[in-house]
């Protein structure tokens, strides 16, 4: 067994409760009374998430963030978040940039677990959220004669990344402080036929849409705005960390927020992503995948 998708597929074996939608979805939904709870966990990995050495308030903004986004492509309100933290240099800065994150979305810290380790340091976190709306949106709704759409402008994240990285001095807010599109989400559930976050690139995040609904996706790339110089299309295509949402409404239906109309759902063909046209075989390349090949 070798990399992520190896992994994930072995363990679907195991996740057969109808909560775990199969392991194709953002999160998992867990039906109680007339709730549906919504539950979501993220970690991240210095050197592979975050700059070695980057400023752990904006790692632990980022780290809720990345939560936070899956909750909202469930169109889910926040309850709270449970932590699990790998002790370091710094710890306070860590913590105040937790204050800081909670606090401007409104969310508890519920509780957690630390240990020590590292480098490299890894952090884990868990969203718990209620859902504003049933059914619950998933990617695996997506139907024939839909249209896709994107909220935002994928690029802003590469950009401020490089800015980071290269210590340039350009705007890195974008990297350093994600906002997950949480109002966003909960417009959007009621409405969408399939909707998820763009964490990984907005290439490969349309392909794991299309495989979950079984359908094929046409995006015109000239149609996406990007938050990047015309250069570097692909690159925006392809660069994840912009959390903003990618969903399917019905025929004739208008997004009830700002959002762009970047393609069409077709019937399942030979391939589950055309990019002007052009069939794309595999996922390999469209974006940011753990593991080995």
């Amino acid at each position: 067994m070798s990399g992520e998708a190896a992994f994930i597929g072995a363990l679907r074996a195991l996740a057969t409760h109808p909560a775990a939608r199969g392991l194709v979805d953002d999160a998992a939904v867990i039906e109680i009374g007339g709730e549906a709870l919504v539950l979501t966990h993220d970690m991240m990995v210095e050197g592979v998430h975050f700059l070695p050495g980057q400023d752990p308030e904006d790692v632990a903004w980022k780290l809720v963030a990345r939560n936070l986004s899956d909750l909202a492509a469930k169109g889910a309100q926040p309850i709270g978040v449970l932590l699990g933290f790998m002790l370091g240099e710094d710890d306070r800065r860590f913590v105040e940039g937790l204050g800081q994150v909670l606090g401007e979305y409104g969310v508890p810290l519920l509780g957690g677990d630390t240990s020590s380790g590292g480098p490299p340091r890894a952090h884990g976190l868990t969203a718990v959220g209620r859902a504003s709306h049933k059914p619950v949106p998933s990617r695996a709704g997506a139907r024939p004669g839909d249209t896709l759409w994107l909220t935002g402008a994928p690029g802003a994240a590469m950009l401020g990344f490089e800015a980071l990285r290269d210590g340039s001095g350009a705007d890195s807010a974008a990297y350093r402080r994600p906002r997950p599109r949480l109002a966003e989400g909960q417009a959007l559930a009621p409405l969408a036929s399939a909707m998820m976050d763009v964490s990984d690139g907005l290439l490969l995040d349309a392909w794991r849409l299309a495989g979950a609904s079984e359908i094929s996706l046409a995006i015109d790339s000239r149609a996406v705005p990007i938050a990047a110089p015309e250069s570097r299309r692909l690159d925006a295509l392809r660069w994840g960390d912009d959390y903003e949402l990618l969903f399917t409404l019905p025929p004739g239906t208008e997004p009830p927020v700002s959002a762009t109309h970047i393609g069409m759902v077709e019937p399942r063909g030979f391939a589950q992503l055309f990019l002007d046209g052009e069939p794309l075989v595999n996922s390999e390349g469209l974006g940011w995948q753990h593991g080995g090949p």
